[in-house]
């Protein structure tokens, strides 16, 4: 016997919709109330491309920028597979200079173009754009303050890169200059939670003006966050230029997981037990626990590749995750390998490439801290 698509059988169904129905227009109800206005797709979201700013030699001397450059060659290489690599070059000479390389070392270009821009440095992360959707689904830029990490560094440059890569590509950009925002002193999952440390957004120069409501509330109209898992963090003073980045030991993994360390470890990095204790009963919008992934710290101090010993150990949490692959920092180690493993093993559909950063790390920063996703368009 057949049934009319809208007879009696079809009720459960038609019932469905209707929830379904009531669901969105509830969320739409929330989203104006909340004034959100846009949204931080996850990084593991389909890219159009990763941004880079590639070393140079006009701020800290061509000894800082040939230390670099293999390991800015080593990124493009595995990244142009699956995606197009934006490389953000300081002028003519650099492009040169730069495709030079590329094309010594096999790397194919066809993926890869060019943004001419003075910068100060390398830290796209933290400097560069952070692209959002806005409700309709259209890709925008948002342009943050950076200011050197609270004015330890040079930035003036850095801080229009924002500006000249919307220009390039012909999006909207939100100014949002008055609240100073690095990308990596912030986590988000993708569903609206953020995690972050009070120490490397709310203090140490990083608008001190402005109360944790209030930055919340900006936070949630132009990153679409609700929820908010928040650190004490700490101070780090010359060793830690970022006071404590979140993405340095916690960052949201796929399959609703947490990549971060051991509690022995997070300790060794600086967290107080209160901070290690918040962020093990994290949960997300749901208040669903997080299934946590810990991966170890390197099983010694770092080495430069010109032999200096850093004095401690390294991170492995500060992976990058493109298209097809994931890029993890290594140091040399004897857990390079283990590290490599526990990450093949989530993000199993990806292909785990280890990028050497121990130069890098001697500078204060590993593979997240250096690069930019730029999402796919939605439409």
């Amino acid at each position: 016997m057949r049934t009319n698509f809208f007879g009696t059988h079809n009720t459960t169904f038609l019932n469905g919709i209707a929830c379904l129905l009531i669901m969105l227009a509830a969320l739409a109800t929330v989203a104006r109330a909340q004034n959100i206005q846009s949204y931080m797709p996850d990084e593991a979201d389909p890219h159009e491309g990763t941004w880079l700013q590639w070393p140079h030699h006009y701020t800290y001397g061509t000894a800082y920028r040939n230390s670099l450059d293999a390991t800015w060659v080593a990124m493009t290489r595995a990244l142009q597979q699956g995606e197009k690599v934006h490389i953000i070059a300081y002028n003519s000479t650099e492009r040169t200079r730069i495709t030079y390389l590329l094309l010594a070392a096999g790397v194919p270009t066809l993926n890869v173009d060019f943004l001419l821009r003075k910068t100060n440095d390398v830290w796209v992360r933290d400097n560069g754009p952070l692209f959002v959707y806005d409700n309709d689904d259209n890709l925008k830029i948002t342009d943050w303050g950076f200011n050197g990490w609270g004015y330890d560094t040079p930035y003036r440059a850095d801080n229009t890169v924002p500006t000249g890569v919307a220009n390039s590509l012909g999006l909207p950009r939100v100014d949002l200059n008055s609240v100073v925002l690095e990308g990596g002193a912030i986590e988000v999952d993708g569903n609206g939670v953020l995690m972050a440390t009070r120490s490397s957004t709310l203090e140490n120069e990083r608008n001190s003006e402005l109360t944790q409501a209030e930055f919340e509330r900006v936070l949630t109209t132009h990153l679409g966050v609700t929820k908010f898992i928040w650190l004490d963090g700490a101070y780090g003073g010359q060793d830690d230029i970022t006071d404590m980045h979140i993405d340095g030991f916690a960052r949201f993994g796929l399959n609703h997981t947490l990549v971060t360390m051991s509690r022995a470890d997070l300790s060794y990095w600086g967290l107080s037990g209160a901070d290690i204790h918040t962020l093990y009963q994290a949960s997300d919008i749901n208040s669903t626990p997080y299934r946590f992934v810990p991966l170890p710290l390197t099983a010694k101090n770092v080495v430069t590749t010109a032999g200096k010993n850093l004095g401690f150990k390294g991170s492995y949490v500060n992976y990058y995750v493109g298209n097809t692959v994931v890029l993890v920092p290594t140091y040399n180690d004897a857990n390079d390998a283990m590290a490599l493993n526990i990450l093949r093993q989530l993000y199993a559909n990806r292909t785990v490439v280890g990028i050497d950063v121990r130069n890098l790390y001697q500078n204060g920063g590993m593979v997240h801290c250096v690069t930019q996703q730029q999402p796919a368009n939605l439409k």
